[in-house]
């Protein structure tokens, strides 16, 4: 008797695995040991078979783990089930609950995994009140999805004394606009197919203008957007909409007014112009970043706009690129009415950029007590001969063909200078799809003053997912190798290219000729 007690093993332990919003790097320190530990894992999906719970915890999984896929009867409330919905689910939890009770009792750890928090609107609560009284649970919370779209949001959900309210969003509309009118904060999950009752809600309770829709916070695939602005056909059940709190905004938050308490027509406003750099966001300076963070106005070009980020406390001003002095007077307006604007530029905003623009308007008596700064950036000119050495090593000019608002006499002039100084040049907008000749002309006057051999570096597109570095001579650089998305860098007298073993390289050296 006692033998047979023995081999008995002991029963398996039962974790509910929070696993936080889906982002794999916000599951806890602790869910992630239990994940690796245990001997069964077990998450939800839908017929399909996809289980965003199994994609999450993919990293801490050790490869050799027993999976129970609980794969979902039904993922609507239509079904032919004689109980209906709600017996084909009682139905389901039973019988799951019996697959997960065998392991257990067979001395299996089991971690049942679950998006957000496990007694959060979580599925793992079901089989907890079926198998709690029976082995060993144990819950390890996670960061749950209100908390999620808060932080991505970047609206606090309450403070000092305020109210928040969690609601599902299968309320009667008629009752959600109540509640929603007694809190001062708020967070209505389950939309899906609930969106058009929540909406309309919202606009009863006569807050929608200051509402935001989260959809899958902290994933890949997330969305944030003012919930008056949504298409009810394009939004999927893990969503939410969030009421943040009217005190830590600074009274009543709309996209229309932002978060820094400045009210329009205050005169409190000002406009900083800043460089993005020439390509994604590692050539963007903190400075930079933090100021395009704090602003309630982003105005630019639209390409250049479109490499920020969407927050919905922000509005976007796009335009088209040949609209310089409009644009400056439009961030000059709203800084004017209260607005904290920043104006961006690729590149450095004082070099063929919104600097010069930005600063001509505002020297008009109308705007001259508007506040203006500009923050610096990494130029296309830096960062394309930082990929081949340093070809602007000594005394270098910066020229643009562009012979849209200069004549082109005037940039030969300028070219015949700077070629008989000896200086090393950077070329922007050496072409565009409408003009093509300027880049031949440019290599024929410089080749009255340089060797034939002069290093000249084609850049294109650098930092970018198309990014192209070549090095041709000066008098093979053609023209049809240009376009309007490439710079130039071309050597003076002493730039030397050299073949290494990494690679080719140009340098100016700083020691010039006596």
């Amino acid at each position: 008797m006692n033998s047979q007690q023995s081999d008995t093993p002991a029963p398996g332990r039962l974790f509910g695995v929070g696993l936080g919003p889906g982002d794999p790097e916000l599951v806890t320190v602790k869910a992630a040991r239990l994940i690796g530990e245990a001997d069964v894992i077990a998450y939800h999906s839908a017929r399909h078979g996809n289980s965003i719970a199994r994609s999450v915890a993919e990293p801490y999984l050790r490869g050799d783990q027993i999976e129970e896929p609980l794969v979902y009867p039904v993922t609507t409330e239509t079904t032919d089930h004689p109980g209906g919905y709600q017996g084909a689910i009682d139905e389901f939890y039973t019988e799951i609950a019996g697959r997960l009770a065998a392991h257990l009792s067979a001395g299996r750890d089991v971690a049942l995994l679950g998006e957000g928090d496990p007694f959060f609107y979580g599925s793992y609560m079901h089989m907890h009140k079926r198998l709690s009284g029976r082995f060993e649970t144990r819950v390890v919370p996670g960061v749950n999805s209100v908390g999620a779209a808060s932080a991505e949001l970047g609206r606090p959900l309450a403070e000092r004394d305020e109210v928040l309210t969690v609601l599902p969003g299968t309320l009667e509309p008629e009752v959600l606009a109540e509640r929603l009118r007694e809190t001062d904060a708020a967070a209505v999950l389950k939309l899906g197919r609930t969106f058009e009752g929540v909406r309309d809600a919202f606009d009863r309770a006569g807050c929608l203008d200051r509402a935001y829709y989260v959809e899958r916070a902290s994933t890949r695939r997330q969305r944030v957007e003012p919930l008056a602005d949504v298409d009810p056909d394009s939004v999927p059940y893990f969503s939410l909409a969030l009421l943040p709190s009217p005190v830590g905004t600074g009274g009543s938050a709309t996209p229309e007014t932002g978060s820094t308490g400045r009210n329009p027509g205050s005169g409190s406003g000002r406009v900083v112009v800043v460089g993005l750099g020439p390509a994604g966001r590692e050539w963007t300076t903190p400075e930079a970043q933090a100021a395009v963070g704090a602003a309630d106005d982003l105005v630019g070009y639209g390409p250049y706009l479109d490499r920020l980020p969407s927050n919905p406390r922000q509005r976007k001003h796009p335009s088209d690129n040949r609209v310089e002095a409009e644009r400056a007077a439009e961030a000059l307006e709203l800084a004017a009415n209260g607005r904290e604007v920043v104006v961006v530029s690729s590149g450095d905003p004082g070099v063929f950029a919104m600097g010069s623009a930005v600063l001509e308007v505002a020297s008009e008596p109308a705007y001259e007590h508007v506040e203006v700064r500009v923050l610096p950036g990494l130029t296309a000119a830096q960062a394309v001969a930082s990929r081949v050495g340093a070809p602007l090593g000594h005394d270098y000019c910066v020229l643009s063909l562009s012979d849209r608002l200069k004549p082109w006499e005037v940039i030969e002039q300028r070219l015949e200078a700077a070629a008989g100084a000896d200086l090393a040049m950077a070329v922007y907008n050496p072409a565009s799809a409408s003009r093509r000749w300027q880049v031949g002309a440019a290599r024929d006057v410089l080749l009255r003053h340089r060797a034939p051999d002069t290093p000249v570096v084609i850049g294109r597109d650098v930092g970018g997912p198309e990014e192209h570095v070549r090095i041709v001579r000066l008098d093979e650089l053609d023209p049809e190798q240009v376009d309007m998305r490439c710079l130039l860098l071309i050597g003076s007298s002493t730039s030397r290219l050299v073949e290494r073993a990494d690679g080719r390289a140009v340098f100016t050296p700083r020691r010039y000729p006596a």
